[in-house]
């Protein structure tokens, strides 16, 4: 009778569970993705923007800039810090 516990040669392994980036980390992570979408947003809507309430100016800026940096940018970025904590990992 096969032992369940015994791992299977024709299975492959399965990889080490990646854990969530530190407090420390995902800042950096937060910040590398939200200033230069900040700074490339008032570089191309700047003058539409200047003549704006500071605070309509804020809202527009984070209602174009939160949805941009969660769903395209944090994603990727996500992505590479895998690609570099398994590397690290399989040295």
């Amino acid at each position: 009778m096969p032992n369940p516990s015994a791992p299977n040669p024709g299975t492959p392994a399965t990889p080490p569970r990646l854990t969530p980036p530190s407090k420390h980390q995902l800042a950096l992570m937060i910040w590398l993705c939200v200033f230069p979408t900040l700074t490339l947003i008032n570089l191309a809507l700047g003058g539409w923007l200047r003549p704006m309430n500071p605070v309509l100016r804020t809202f527009v800026l984070a209602t174009i800039a939160v949805p941009i940096v969660i769903y395209g940018l944090m994603p990727q970025l996500h992505k590479v810090r895998a690609r570099l904590v398994t590397r690290d990992t399989a040295r």
